[in-house]
């Protein structure tokens, strides 16, 4: 089943769709007030973000930092990005993205 990348108005998806007609009702069942800006069907079945590109080139754990830091702060997302800025040096934007990133997975 091949991976499609569709982009809309605030979002990316990256899913396993049979066709473009399948992604696109992907987009539809959960973003119903959202259009499709571009739609891509993936060369392979796997799907890399380089960590280059997200801000982070240290070689400690960022995520574990960051959800260390989101736990000290109780969730609250302000407080965990200073800490975070606090620990690794990092500026805002970087520590933003750390620690927003880990709030989706659940930290």
């Amino acid at each position: 089943m091949p991976l499609f990348e569709v982009e809309t108005e605030g979002h990316i998806i990256i899913t396993w769709a049979d066709d473009e007609n399948s992604a696109q009702s992907v987009v539809t069942e959960n973003y119903p007030e959202e259009n499709v800006v571009r739609m891509s069907k993936r060369p392979r079945d796997s799907w890399v973000i380089s960590k280059g590109v997200l801000g982070i080139t240290q070689r400690t754990d960022p995520c574990g930092t960051a959800r260390d830091c989101l736990a000290k702060a109780s969730g609250d997302k302000v407080h965990a990005i200073r800490l975070y800025m606090q620990e690794t040096g990092n500026d805002l934007d970087q520590a933003r993205k750390a620690i927003e990133s880990n709030m989706v997975m659940g930290w």
